[in-house]
């Protein structure tokens, strides 16, 4: 990751509470997210295509992860 995490705007869902919280941002000049634990900010970043991140919150937001 050329750019430094900190440099970066990082957000978390409204909807995280209880401490079990992951932060997004949306990689400057790359098509990429990049998740990381809001716990641990100097920890690792997962980095996973813009793409495959819209996907994932589509399936979300649609339930289609909920197991049903």
């Amino acid at each position: 990751m050329a750019e430094s995490c900190t440099s970066i705007k990082w957000r978390k869902s409204t909807r995280s509470g209880g401490g079990n919280c992951v932060e997004v941002a949306l990689a400057p000049g790359h098509d990429e997210a990049w998740i990381r634990d809001s716990k641990n900010p100097a920890g690792p970043v997962l980095q996973v295509g813009l793409t495959e991140w819209r996907n994932f919150v589509s399936a979300l937001r649609t339930g289609e992860l909920d197991g049903s």
